[in-house]
């Protein structure tokens, strides 16, 4: 007897058709490639309602399931294993059938490490909120499929598996919602003046030798109303970007839209692509490719890039075979609607008794965003950015029964709580950087955000 319920549903190229259908429902995730298939994006997963539901803050994870909720100390990258590990392991085709799906808030590195406390904490969002999933829609772009895959020997599940058949194969309804519109101007946490002190600050301790690299970043905020689950659909119009997501909680919504991996493990090989190196796109074709070309040139930026390839080399070998990491790929051009990236690939293979979340736990959180070494960036961080970063920085994704997992670095991404939007963009510090350059680089990198945001824009849109 399999071990899973499978179900072909209509196929549709825009998968937000299918996931507008569970968009309100508390803890309802869309995992959301946005790219055509050729490139990486070749899978959609959509899930809602979990079984189990963990919600870590201060040093303490509260698991709720349908019947009861009680809360437990203790490490919350233990108890999320814990949870993976009550249920077998399948052998399907897809690279998600069910498991973990949620996210790991930047500040989920003070479990791991002692960071001080001087940041602002004023959002107040969980430290990790995952979700034991055992029903989940996989849609395959390459091969024009989507599937309805479900826990069998889930008696929830089962029972309801008639009812989710008939719902994400009907037609699409419009659903009607509250329209989003933009209520303010975007305003920052830092002037330009505090970041150049920042940015000083940074310098000297690179000169101290306190440090090689820091990431600096500054908060936008917004006043907004209406659904932004609207403003998501906007935003991946804008820009179509491989790991983008969007999650609705009870009283807070993520968007993301992040061009970066932060760790993916299939069938134990393990892949991580730091990004280090940005240029603004041009609607001038020839601009556009010397901009591409200074920075495949751009000797700053390639040693930026080594400095975290080396980071997440030392980060992924904590839990790899002996010889197994690679660099299979340095310093590749990425480009993006509103900017170009310089990328690297690393990979590796798990070393036997090492599971993903110990592999997630030894490079939490990505080294790309901190800068080296790494704690002591953190804690430079801490002293330097007026509030805590909650979900930038952090991590969005999935961990399978079986052990697989994609995840993103939660860089372009906004958070939406009270009425208010926020998002950052932010960039790595060395010793040669210039403070006009890399306090413009974070507006390049926000651009395409702050596309939604004209004041008195508004998006009343639906299927």
């Amino acid at each position: 007897m399999t071990e899973f319920l499978l179900a072909e549903l209509p196929y549709h190229p825009d998968s937000t058709i299918l996931f507008d259908k569970v968009a309100d429902e508390p803890w309802s995730v869309f995992l959301d490639s946005n790219q055509p298939a050729s490139t990486q994006g070749r899978y959609d997963i959509i899930a809602a309602k979990p079984n189990i539901r963990l919600i870590t803050k201060n040093n303490k994870t509260k698991i709720q399931t349908w019947s009861e909720s009680f809360t437990v100390p203790g490490d919350p990258f233990a108890i999320l294993e814990e949870h993976l590990s009550l249920h077998k392991k399948y052998s399907l085709k897809l690279p998600f059938i069910g498991g973990a799906l949620g996210f790991f808030n930047y500040d989920l590195g003070r479990y791991i490490e002692k960071i001080p406390n001087k940041a602002t904490d004023d959002l107040s969002l969980p430290d990790m909120a995952m979700g034991i999933y055992s029903w989940v829609i996989v849609v395959d772009h390459k091969n024009k499929k989507t599937n309805l895959v479900g826990d069998k020997l889930d008696t929830k599940t089962r029972r309801n598996w008639g009812d989710l058949v008939r719902t994400f194969s009907e037609k699409p309804s419009c659903i009607k919602r509250a329209e989003f519109n933009v209520k303010s101007s975007v305003t920052s946490n830092m002037s330009e003046e505090d970041y150049g002190n920042a940015f000083q600050r940074i310098k000297n301790y690179i000169r101290e030798g306190d440090c090689y690299q820091v990431n600096l970043a500054q908060r936008f905020s917004v006043s907004v109303e209406g659904s932004p689950w609207l403003a998501y659909q906007a935003l991946r119009k804008i820009n179509s970007s491989p790991f983008s997501a969007y999650m609705n909680y009870p009283d807070f919504q993520i968007l993301s839209n992040s061009p970066e991996r932060f760790l993916s493990v299939k069938d134990r090989v393990v892949q991580t692509k730091p990004i280090k190196g940005t240029r603004p796109r041009s609607n001038d074709k020839s601009k556009d490719q010397s901009l591409m070309q200074e920075l495949q040139d751009s000797k700053k930026d390639q040693a930026e890039n080594v400095i975290i390839v080396d980071l997440l080399r030392n980060d992924i070998s904590k839990n790899c075979a002996l010889g197994s990491v690679q660099v299979s790929k340095l310093f590749d051009i990425e480009s993006f609607p509103n900017v170009h990236h310089m990328v690297s690939t690393i990979t590796g293979q798990l070393r036997d008794q090492r599971s993903t979340i110990d592999l997630l736990r030894g490079c939490f959180p990505g080294g790309s965003i901190t800068g080296a070494p790494k704690l002591r960036s953190m804690e430079i961080i801490e002293e330097l950015e007026p509030h805590r970063r909650g979900i930038y920085c952090g991590s969005i994704g999935y961990i399978g029964f079986d052990g697989n997992m994609d995840t993103n670095i939660a860089i372009r991404t906004i958070v939406h709580k009270d009425q208010s939007m926020h998002f950052y963009a932010g960039g790595g510090i060395v010793y040669d950087s210039q403070v006009n350059s890399e306090y413009q680089e974070t507006f390049d990198k926000a651009a395409s955000i702050m596309q939604l945001f004209n004041p008195g824009k508004s998006y009343a849109m639906g299927h």
